[in-house]
């Protein structure tokens, strides 16, 4: 029979501290409260969170992403900078539905931990609540998971869960496309959140100062830089044309993501000069000593989101799409394809 113990432990002295968890729910209530929107039932701190669809639809399909950071967030970790992960991982979801005709209507997102710090966990979350407010989305609920042992000291994984909805009329699906359709590129505002595992590699081998200038600003805030939303400026496309394909452009590249969209007769064929390579990308090639195919596979190159419309409506979506403050780029054209061809060519 075993004996009691005279040993009197608490979850605390097990590495896990409640109280720090319920100031970190203190913490994003207001953050969270600034992303309510039409739709929301209640707030943060339910078991659930509870969310109304818009009677503005008259058949809404609900559409749902789920993504993370990535090792983005070892940079995060080495940099200590944790102020801007939290829109990489909202972006990376509402970015993923927002290609079907989605608009982001609620956000929810997993912290798990080591040890909880409060003020890390904030950072993390007051860049969520900011992707949210820019994606026109609720941040409806989460979850912080604080598992001694788990992680190493000072680390933290992440996961983000979007839903959004749209007419069943309009879903975008690439069904539509057809030869002599016009391939519009949006520029990304950096390396987003794909391709980390090589970018670390190449900080290692080439040992920059990541402090030092890099045409104008800290190559430490050019690496860092969060992925960019699309949401607005695209959902207000979406209400003045057809667009007949959007393409989030992921882990992957251009090669590998476009085709997604594409029927088994097309193919996109890209003119390679009609943008130019930014320069942090240009950075990592030279000193990774990476060949053209493996950059295309790998990285955005610049073009973080691609749009395919008819002909007819290029020049207006470029014009919009710049007046919403997109830098835009024509990239290529839709065409038949040729037995053997690859579905996504670069000319």
């Amino acid at each position: 029979m075993n004996q009691p113990s005279n040993v009197s432990l608490s979850y605390r002295d097990a590495g896990v501290d409640i109280d720090a968890g319920d100031a970190l729910v203190e913490a994003i209530k207001p953050m969270a409260k600034r992303t309510m929107r039409e739709g929301v039932l209640g707030g943060i701190g339910g078991f659930g969170g509870l969310f109304e669809i818009s009677k503005k639809f008259k058949e809404p399909v609900l559409v749902s992403g789920t993504d993370g950071v990535g090792t983005k967030l070892k940079l995060a970790f080495e940099l200590n900078r944790h102020d801007t992960v939290g829109i990489d991982l909202v972006a990376m979801s509402v970015n993923d539905i927002l290609v079907q005709g989605a608009e982001p209507l609620f956000f929810l997102d997993y912290f798990a931990c080591g040890k909880l710090d409060v003020a890390t966990a904030t950072a993390v979350v007051s860049g969520i609540a900011k992707g949210c407010e820019e994606s026109g989305c609720a941040l409806l609920g989460g979850e912080t998971a604080e598992m001694p042992g788990m992680y190493p000291d000072g680390e933290y994984d992440l996961a983000g869960f979007a839903v959004g909805a749209v007419e069943k009329s309009q879903i975008i699906d690439g069904s539509k496309i057809v030869p002599g359709d016009v391939v519009l590129g949006l520029a990304s505002s950096g390396i987003h959140s794909n391709g980390y595992s090589l970018v670390r590699k190449i900080i290692q081998v080439a040992k920059p100062d990541l402090e030092a200038d890099f045409h104008g600003r800290k190559l430490a805030d050019v690496l860092m830089a969060p992925t960019r939303l699309y949401v607005k400026p695209l959902l207000a496309l979406m209400q003045s044309m057809e667009v007949k394909g959007l393409v989030h452009i992921t882990g992957g590249g251009l090669v590998e993501n476009i085709p997604r969209v594409l029927a088994d007769n097309l193919t996109a064929v890209l003119d390679g000069s009609s943008w130019t390579m930014p320069p942090l990308f240009q950075w990592l090639q030279q000193h990774g000593g990476v060949a053209d195919a493996e950059m295309h596979r790998v990285f955005n190159c610049g073009i973080g989101m691609t749009v395919i419309v008819s002909k007819e409506n290029a020049d207006a979506a470029f014009a919009q799409l710049q007046a919403a403050g997109e830098t835009v780029y024509r990239i290529g054209e839709i065409r038949a394809r040729a037995e053997g061809q690859a579905q996504t060519v670069v000319e």
